[in-house]
């Protein structure tokens, strides 16, 4: 046996000095190897989540917005940070004649599922919408047939010329499923750069990288995504290090945020509007007088000073916000704070003030109720503070905090007084979207939840969708603002600017002005 003598080995400088630096650069590869082979785990948590029964089908009710937002599912055009109209799943399109549009599909696209993207996958997903049993159909009522021309090309026929047909296409619930998908409701099969993997409804959902996504590598290998409807624990979950993106946390918190080295928050502000819907079905609330009263008797600026901390949104003017180009907020009628105001148009419609200083009406006292939800962190802070300005001018007013099934249930019932919510106004870049839906008569929200008719409104509304002429859609539009500023079926109280806390490692994150894009391939950590 060979013995060594380590007492007699005797190492040079210039040696010890190679075999530390050797040592240095093994440990190293192993570090570099260990930190390649960990998993990439983005943890997310949002104010909302799927909330139809458990169902992640794009083409049930409001479910599109949340599987698109997690990144499983795609449409043929999207809007980017800017608001521009861009190509996804299409790869460009043209008017053929007044009725007829083409589009181009993107090739070589696959599902998750391996199945291939092509005209009739399109077909089968588009037609899933259009069908009378969906109940978001009439919204696409103007469209009258879609046909395929090739395996990549796909003609859509409306009812007359309609402007807003291929900003249509970017609501999520047009995205393009997997036509092989065997339960849709259960497991979505997308092209998005995520795929499924599990969901417990109201909770969670979980997701892996796409491996074979077109658009090329996500940055992450798995997404992690918390719902929960209570902004305070949204909050600590992003101070506490719990989660890497925390969305819509509490606006008292922004300047703790802001100061944390380890969080940085980024705002902006949105299409989104904050609104009280008025039960224009029910006495007093059916007299124009009233809903200009109460409008009056909002103090907007107070409500953005205190409820939102005077970080989260500005006062409103009419329903869309300064950021969208079709607005009229230059040329209608302000609600500015007049409470004198207020109690005149009161008078005029029999509500007038006892000895005690409290508003009657009918011989009882006017009482308001505001009815609201708790998953956006403003809501119910403004509620409260638009309860107490009611109550400084004789109106006995209160809030209830209801779930967002219950707070639909009592509007369609017609039951309710005020209702506080929040909608993206132009989440398709076009106006037609939210003001059919809310003034035009046959508006699911106009006949279900406002109960407003004006037909000059409608026939303005009908002419602009089928106007070419994007001036003249303009002349329109202005119209229907400066109409519906005075016949107040809905008060608009402020403009949000979106919040959201992220961990300082986080890079490639975007805020989309339309919401339909939040979690994407670029996001990842430095």
């Amino acid at each position: 046996m060979v013995k060594l003598n380590i007492s007699k080995i005797k190492l040079s400088i210039p040696a010890i000095a190679v075999i530390l630096i050797v040592a240095l650069l093994c440990a190293g590869c192993v570090d570099e190897t260990k930190e390649a082979s960990k998993e990439k785990v983005l943890r997310v948590v949002f104010n909302e989540g799927p909330d139809t029964g458990g169902s992640l089908d794009p083409a049930n009710g409001w479910t599109g917005w949340y599987v698109h937002q997690a990144g499983i599912y795609e449409t043929l055009f999207y809007y980017d940070a800017d608001m521009n109209l861009m190509p996804k799943l299409a790869t460009g399109y043209k008017q053929l004649n007044n009725t007829e549009w083409e589009i181009q599909l993107r090739k070589n696209v696959t599902f998750h599922d391996g199945t291939k993207m092509d005209a009739d996958a399109v077909l089968f997903s588009l037609n899933r919408v259009l069908d009378p049993s969906n109940s978001r159909s009439s919204e696409y009522s103007f469209i009258k047939d879609v046909q395929k021309t090739g395996d990549y090309t796909i003609v859509i026929e409306t009812n007359g010329t309609c402007a807003p047909l291929i900003s249509s296409l970017v609501d999520p619930i047009m995205s393009i499923v997997s036509p092989k998908a065997s339960d849709l409701d259960k497991e979505p099969v997308g092209t998005g750069p995520f795929k499924f993997v599990s969901f417990e409804p109201s909770t969670s959902l979980e997701l892996e990288k796409n491996p074979d996504y077109w658009g090329g590598e996500a940055k992450v290998d798995r997404v992690l995504i918390q719902y929960n409807k209570d902004s305070t624990a949204r909050t600590m979950l992003i101070k506490s290090g719990d989660v890497d993106i925390a969305r819509d946390p509490l606006q008292s918190e922004y300047s703790a945020l802001k100061n944390n080295p380890d969080i940085n928050v980024t705002s902006k502000e949105t299409l989104r509007t904050y609104f009280l819907y008025v039960n224009g079905g029910k006495a007093p609330f059916n007299d124009t007088r009233v809903r200009q009263g109460l409008s009056y008797a909002i103090n907007r600026q107070e409500i953005v000073d205190t409820a939102l901390e005077g970080v989260s949104g500005i006062p409103a003017t009419g329903v869309f916000t300064n950021t969208m180009p079709w607005n009229a907020n230059d040329q209608i009628k302000s609600y500015e704070y007049n409470p004198e105001k207020a109690l005149e148009l009161f008078e005029e419609a029999g509500i007038t003030k006892g000895q005690d200083g409290k508003l009657y009406y009918n011989g009882k006292p006017f009482t308001v109720e505001i009815q609201t939800y708790t998953k956006r962190a403003a809501l119910q802070p403004s509620a409260e503070v638009i309860a107490s300005e009611l109550e400084k001018i004789g109106i006995t007013s209160k809030v209830t905090i209801l779930e967002s099934a219950a707070l639909k249930e009592s509007a369609l019932a017609g039951t309710y007084d005020l209702s506080l919510s929040a909608w993206n106004t132009a989440p398709i870049g076009d106006p037609d979207y939210f003001l059919s839906t809310h003034f035009l008569s046959t508006g699911s929200y106009a006949s279900g939840w406002l109960r407003y008719s004006n037909p000059q409104v409608d026939e303005w509304i009908l002419e602009a969708r089928n106007e070419s002429d994007t001036e003249k859609r303009a002349e329109l539009y202005d119209k229907v603002q400066e109409q519906i500023q005075e016949d107040a079926p809905v008060l608009p109280v402020f403009y949000a600017n979106e919040i959201y806390a992220l961990s300082s490692n986080v890079e490639g994150f975007v805020m989309y002005p339309n919401e339909y894009t939040i979690i994407t391939k670029d996001i990842g950590f430095a």
